[in-house]
């Protein structure tokens, strides 16, 4: 089923010229399953000029034929959903039916790209004098070199393409080797779908090497990253030097905030679907559980009883609900902050250890008894860690809320219409959701404020990131 992983590039798949490859494992069993090419300068620059032959082909095509492509694409994906699921559950470990809900939501991404991208309207401003027409006009902003996660290595993936293709911009991009063959789908989808040769390019290999020829290179015009805060301050500073248009969605370190009044037996369970979802592994996971004192006994009794009930296993057995972590240096990392906190005086509720010698499992984990200095409580932990503290009153739960340098997103429940309001304007974040789960729809914004990186990579925003504005001023002879 698992099959190794070649470079995309003008419409082929290709070995890297120098042969060299990376190992593929699967984090179920950490045992190798394949493998994936591993790129060098040579084929880089092959990439570089079909992007750039690509561009100058495809910014001609309507966007109403570019829609086109996009919709068949979306209805390609759809049709080989389960296999797509098979694979990326194979390579990354979520449970297969996570894996599908992330294949289809990334056609649905899919197509709402191909229908806003044929609004990507201008303007015409009203002239001082006669015979002046004035246009403001959206034109592509050129070939794009995008790097995206492992976490959810399909639809971070289509996030770019999608919005890169919708504007008429061509783009170069290089998804994860953890996860390689489940994004790699997208070059036969795309090219059934009648891409032109070019506009789609992928490839693999060394991160530092890659990013750091592609992103200064003249052919780039526009860099899109999604990852770590330190790797993204470092290319957004390499985009920066050479003057590239950058979107950066980064890391973060999400509040979630229970008041006294809310519904908590709601909040305890829709906390953990999305606490545990994809092992803690997601950008906008909830971590630091901040609840007022009046419910914060009962809020911690239910939350370790779901936490409990997680069934942890092989993402495709019938039943899993949490798959292993991505590999063993993700464990690793867990384990050490979870330990760090425990000898600074954090108690483990539930779980706190890996499960089993063999994969990358770890037990869905609550601890208590934190405090603001610990490592735990700074640096995004990235795995199936809650971490739940009381608080007293609003002011104070603004005050932990905004203390970090992240603001990607937060979560609140309440049934005060004033707390809400409060909230708005004051939590520090690029995406609130309130008594609901309501991030990462195609049609809304998906970004951050701070450390936690700028631009959209959701909603009307994330297409205006890929074009450009130009003003022309035009009077009659």
């Amino acid at each position: 089923m698992y099959s190794d992983v070649q470079l995309f590039i003008d419409g082929k798949w290709q070995p890297a010229q120098g042969g060299k490859t990376i190992d593929v494992f699967n984090p179920a069993s950490n045992e190798v399953i394949g493998k994936v090419a591993s790129a060098s300068k040579a084929d880089l620059d092959l990439a570089l000029k079909a992007a750039e032959r690509g561009f100058k082909q495809w910014r001609r095509v309507s966007p109403y034929e570019r829609s086109k492509v996009l919709r068949r694409a979306a209805d390609l994906m759809r049709e080989r959903a389960d296999k797509m699921a098979t694979i990326l559950s194979t390579e990354q470990g979520k449970p297969v039916g996570e894996a599908k809900a992330e294949i289809l939501t990334s056609a649905d991404l899919l197509d709402w790209f191909a229908e806003e991208g044929r609004r990507t309207y201008g303007r015409i401003v009203p002239a001082r004098a006669a015979g002046v027409y004035q246009l403001v006009v959206k034109e592509p902003v050129g070939p794009v070199a995008a790097f995206t996660p492992w976490n959810f290595p399909v639809s971070q993936t289509v996030r770019k393409v999608g919005a890169a293709l919708a504007t008429g911009c061509s783009i170069i991009v290089k998804p994860p080797e953890e996860t390689p063959a489940s994004p790699a789908c997208l070059g036969d989808i795309f090219k059934e779908a009648g891409l032109p040769d070019g506009v789609l390019n992928i490839v693999y290999g060394n991160p530092p090497e890659i990013s750091g020829y592609l992103v200064p290179h003249p052919i780039i015009k526009k860099v899109s990253f999604t990852g770590s805060v330190p790797v993204g301050k470092h290319l957004a500073a390499l985009a920066g030097t050479h003057m590239k248009r950058a979107t950066m969605e980064l890391g973060g370190h999400a509040p979630a905030m229970v008041f006294d009044d809310a519904d908590v037996d709601a909040a305890a369970s829709i906390l953990a679907g999305s606490k545990f979802r994809n092992a803690g592994q997601v950008c906008v996971s909830p971590t630091r559980f901040l609840i007022q004192e009046g419910v914060y006994d009962r809020f911690l009794g239910k939350f370790v009883d779901h936490a409990r009930s997680v069934k942890v296993g092989d993402g495709a057995a019938d039943g899993t609900q949490m798959g292993p972590l991505v590999n063993e240096r993700r464990l690793e990392a867990v384990e050490k902050l979870i330990n760090e906190a425990v000898s600074d005086g954090a108690t483990i509720e539930t779980g706190g250890k890996r499960i089993g010698n063999k994969g990358s499992f770890f037990e869905p984990t609550v601890m208590t008894g934190l405090t603001a200095d610990m490592r735990i409580m700074n640096e995004e932990p990235f795995g199936p860690i809650a971490l739940v503290m009381p608080f007293k009153s609003f002011d104070d739960v603004v005050s932990e809320a905004n203390r970090l340098p992240y603001g990607l997103a937060a979560y609140a429940f309440t049934k005060s219409n004033k707390t809400v309001t409060d909230l708005g304007s004051e939590i520090e974040t690029g995406m609130l959701t309130i008594n609901h789960l309501g991030l990462a729809l195609p049609e809304v914004p998906f970004g951050g404020i701070k450390d936690s990186g700028y631009g959209s990579e959701g909603g009307t925003e994330a297409l205006e990131a890929y074009l450009i504005t130009k003003f022309v001023s035009q009077a009659g002879h």
